[in-house]
């Protein structure tokens, strides 16, 4: 295995990926995702091993993910390569597809919601709640909405 795939955050993509997560999260919510400050490399390895789940997809019409730190790889159950080929909707089930959806068109015009609630599925098949999760905008650094993303630390399998 290369440095890349066992440590994603190392990559200058993902680095600056990180800041877009972090500054983004900052501008719509008006709180810090991490309480910790450094280079943007620390910055990229905190948020990575970080005791919540962060993921983010990006803008195609069949959005897939472009981040997930540990947490949401181990609650998914995947590897970076496979999270980073999944399109998000498939890590809900489709009674829950059409929520996920208007949630998405939600943030889209208002730019983040909190207190969202729901249930995921993993890639073996187990199901879970995701309690409490904020969903903002990701921001390029012209201020172009370019994907969208989500944290949150409670979750309970069902």
């Amino acid at each position: 295995m290369t440095q890349n795939i066992l440590y994603p955050w190392k990559q200058e993509t993902i680095i600056r990926h990180t800041q877009r997560l972090l500054w983004s999260y900052k501008y719509w919510t008006g709180k810090s995702l991490l309480d910790v400050d450094g280079t943007p490399e620390f910055m990229a390895q905190a948020l990575w091993v970080a005791p919540f789940v962060i993921a983010s997809h990006g803008m195609e019409e069949n959005p897939i993910f472009n981040y997930g730190n540990q947490q949401a790889l181990d609650l998914w159950e995947m590897s970076w390569e496979q999270f980073t080929h999944t399109p998000s909707r498939e890590t809900a089930e489709l009674p829950e597809q059409e929520d996920r959806q208007l949630l998405l068109t939600q943030v889209k015009t208002q730019g983040y919601i909190s207190g969202y609630r729901g249930i995921r599925i993993s890639s073996t098949g187990k199901r879970f709640w995701i309690s409490d999760v904020t969903v903002w905008n990701l921001l390029d650094e012209n201020q172009q909405q370019c994907g969208q993303a989500a944290t949150y630390q409670q979750w309970e399998y069902i």
